[in-house]
């Protein structure tokens, strides 16, 4: 008999990091000029560079911290134009024109991944694989029959069914058919091979600060060095930048969860993801060994609010043995991710008086196909050819004012709430591996005591606009419920629009 461990892993860490070098460079030590600069050492920055790069235009990717460790690094992978209950919602707020071109632009981010695949015999697990959307309640029975409709009305090739191949609840589910899922780091590690040989540079540990006004722009760093160039790509997942254009009163920003678990039975194949109330993912990837891992995602909130994190976790667990005859969980992780109004992300320029300064942001969840077509239009518009999706994803358009209202109202009662609650702890208060807002010297502060009994004690203000930043448990980490900044227990950022890191007290 197998011997079983269903606990939690103690710390955090994504499968994709846990046996795989990843290239390492170094920070910027002097001031450079470049045709573009990239921020952001994702998806949507490493494929762009790599596209960029190719057509022999001189390209500088930087990093705030080292690449492949945000976002991207914590995804689950699918490739997939399949995003949830999306395409009725996109032809009823939208027009069927709009919501085919949705389809064809993710379809098309599909293509590239497995073109790139293809042209450079990357091995990254790529495999072809069908996507479900499914329901368990009679109400989202119905949804599921619409979405249906809408694939029919915008020539999506699916297919309907009664039920999954697991013992999970289901009345109706939608198929997706020959999508596909990946190792997302093997696949981008390697294309920063062709981006250095190519004469791109990269470095990493080098923080975007501000982008100066100007024609081309200069962007000021972190380490006191410039970099000027034509044009800047903003693929820091938040813009780092958001004061142009307002982004940070209009997106909002969710954390969801994942586990990694091995089990007794046989996994079916397929990529599945519940239309119902709290959301689960499943999909697998096969470990070295030739065993699969089933990675359990969901559960979905705002950052920086709503119950202690940890139990998030906890339900995903729930859930697994429920379901699963589980062996052990050898892997755990969170992700972020940005919502924009309208559910279509940002990309292109980050305001019409900033034409040399682009974003690509809001991919709700969807990042794989959305940040692989995000380059491409970005590359076309740097190379200055048009592009068939740009207007769609245009950040100038102006959807979803009911939305930007609701999220900024949550807002500022979150800035009210966390201004005048009241402490009463101190850091003596604090346990073994504890984190909580205290009082030092009659200031809020943020504490956190490490499994040594060592206390680390920060300013509990966000260095964006001024937040109080919540203790994020399953994470070890200080998040801010208004914006989503997040910052280790040292008070360095780990994910924006913040730049500047929490002071740290002790």
């Amino acid at each position: 008999m197998t011997e079983k461990n269903t606990d939690l892993p103690r710390f955090p860490e994504p499968y994709w990091r846990s046996a795989l070098t990843l290239p390492s460079f170094s920070k910027l030590e002097t001031d450079i000029n470049s045709d573009v600069l990239i921020v952001g050492g994702g998806i949507t920055g490493i494929t762009s560079a790599y596209l960029l790069a190719k057509q022999g235009v001189k390209v500088t990717l930087i990093d705030a911290g080292e690449i492949l460790t945000g976002t991207t690094g914590h995804t689950t992978a699918k490739i997939t134009a399949q995003h949830g209950l999306i395409y009725d919602q996109l032809i009823t707020e939208h027009g069927e024109e709009k919501a085919k071109l949705y389809y064809e632009a993710n379809a098309e981010g599909l293509k590239l991944i497995k073109d790139l695949v293809e042209e450079h015999s990357i091995e990254c697990n790529l495999t072809v694989q069908d996507a479900y959307v499914y329901a368990n309640t009679d109400e989202y029975k119905v949804k599921i029959q619409n979405e249906l409709k809408a694939y029919q009305k915008l020539g999506i090739r699916g297919d309907y069914a009664e039920s999954i191949p697991f013992s999970i609840p289901s009345k109706a589910a939608v198929i997706m058919k020959d999508q596909a899922q990946f190792h997302p780091l093997k696949y981008l590690t390697a294309l920063i091979s062709t981006i250095l040989e190519s004469g791109g540079k990269i470095y990493e540990r080098t923080t975007a600060m501000k982008i100066e006004d100007g024609d081309p722009p200069t962007v000021l760093t972190d380490t006191g060095h410039t970099i000027k160039c034509n044009q800047v790509i903003v693929a820091s997942h938040f813009p780092f930048n958001d004061e142009k254009g307002l982004y940070f009163a209009r997106v909002h920003v969710d954390r969801s969860y994942v586990l990694g678990i091995r089990t007794e039975q046989e996994y079916p194949g397929g990529m599945y993801y519940s239309a119902d109330s709290p959301t689960r993912s499943l999909r697998y990837t096969e470990l070295d060994n030739g065993e699969k891992l089933i990675l359990i995602g969901g559960d979905g909130h705002k950052t920086g609010q709503g119950v202690s994190t940890i139990e998030h976790y906890e339900a995903l667990k729930d859930f697994s043995s429920q379901y699963f005859d589980v062996k052990d969980i050898p892997y755990r992780w969170s992700a972020q991710d940005i919502v924009t109004p309208d559910k279509i992300p940002f990309i292109g320029p980050v305001t019409s008086n900033a034409p040399n300064v682009l974003i690509a942001t809001g991919y709700a969840k969807w990042g794989m196909t959305n940040g692989s077509i995000a380059a491409k239009i970005l590359t076309d518009r740097v190379l200055q050819r048009d592009n068939r999706y740009a207007d769609l994803y245009d950040p100038a358009r102006l959807k979803g004012m009911k939305n930007i209202v609701q999220d900024n109202a949550d807002v500022a009662k979150h800035l009210i709430k966390g201004k005048i609650s009241v402490i009463h702890k101190t850091p003596e208060d604090i346990g073994i591996d504890e984190g909580a807002i205290v009082k030092v010297n009659g200031d809020k502060a943020g504490c956190y005591r490490d499994h040594d009994g060592e206390l680390h004690i920060v300013d509990s203000t966000c260095t964006h606009m001024g937040c109080e930043v919540a203790w994020n448990s399953g994470d070890r980490t200080w998040d801010c419920p208004c914006h989503g900044s997040r910052y280790s227990i040292a008070g360095e950022v780990l994910n924006g629009p913040a730049v500047e890191p929490l002071k740290k007290i002790r």
